[in-house]
């Protein structure tokens, strides 16, 4: 079972500057949640209790969040805002929590790397905070995607279908549909232009990887952007043995966008008053 999930949470936001000068961007709130929690909870609704996150200089509110604020707790007790802290107090209840540091913003894949200290030789999920996932009525994305894993046993990453025009912003997938939604891989593309992009198939900001991932990005070179790209590393599994990309069900926002987080606020508001 996979009990392990990893959140890279080193970047700047410099797209949400000047809130972001100071606040950590996986802490901008979507009503009175940071972006950061509704990860957790997806991925403790996955089965997870382990959570590994991968910060760097200024990201202390992150550490702050998942602890228990005891002058908070002691003003409001017995209050009717008591109850507000419950649902941050059960995480903190049923998980632990383990944090290093991302010293050089190197891409993702080398924000992976930095947390092979704390996830060691097992599979593991990965969450990026700012691709927030609602599953509808659907079970999450996470969880959606261990039934997968349980069945095929190979690293494997969200995608869905995207506007060609915007293939330049995402990594692009190319493969085989063995089965309703699920693609073995043939070929990864990290930020095509949309003239050169192999399909629509865009990855988001939810995977399942294999230990061995950690040794195949340390011997990945830099690529676009001069980066260590995640999807550089997939590849070279994909072609040493088999990597899925499954079409998700449910509704994603992409909340490292001014417009998408505003999206996700107006969704959730409007799912809270149903």
């Amino acid at each position: 079972m996979i009990k392990k999930c990893l959140f890279p949470a080193a970047g700047y936001g410099t797209r949400f500057l000047p809130a972001t000068k100071a606040m950590p961007k996986e802490m901008l709130p979507v009503l009175t949640k940071p972006l950061i929690q509704y990860g957790v909870e997806e991925a403790i609704e996955a089965g997870m209790n382990t959570m590994a996150i991968v910060t760097g200089r200024g990201k202390r509110a992150l550490e702050d969040h998942f602890d228990v604020s005891y002058e908070l707790e002691h003003q409001i007790k017995g209050s009717d805002k008591e109850k507000m802290l419950a649902d941050i107090r059960d995480i903190i209840d049923v998980c632990t929590f383990s944090y290093t540091r991302q010293i050089e913003m190197k891409g993702l894949g080398h924000a992976i790397l930095t947390g092979e200290t704390l996830i060691g030789n097992e599979p593991f999920a990965v969450i990026l905070a700012d691709d927030l996932c609602d599953g509808h009525s659907e079970k999450g994305v996470l969880t959606q995607m261990v039934e997968l894993f349980n069945k095929y046993k190979c690293s494997i990453v969200a995608i869905e279908e995207i506007d060609p025009a915007h293939t330049n912003k995402y990594g692009i997938i190319e493969g085989r549909e063995i089965e309703e939604g699920v693609y073995m891989i043939s070929n990864m593309v990290e930020k095509p232009d949309p003239k050169d992009a192999p399909s629509n198939l865009a990855i988001i900001g939810r995977y399942i990887l294999t230990p061995d991932i950690f040794g195949v990005i340390e011997n990945t070179p830099a690529g676009k952007g001069g980066e260590i790209q995640i999807t550089d590393a997939l590849m070279s599994q994909a072609q040493n043995g088999m990597v899925l990309a499954y079409k998700f069900k449910g509704k994603r926002f992409d909340c490292g966008s001014v417009d998408g987080f505003v999206e996700a606020t107006n969704y959730f508001y409007e799912k809270s008053k149903r």
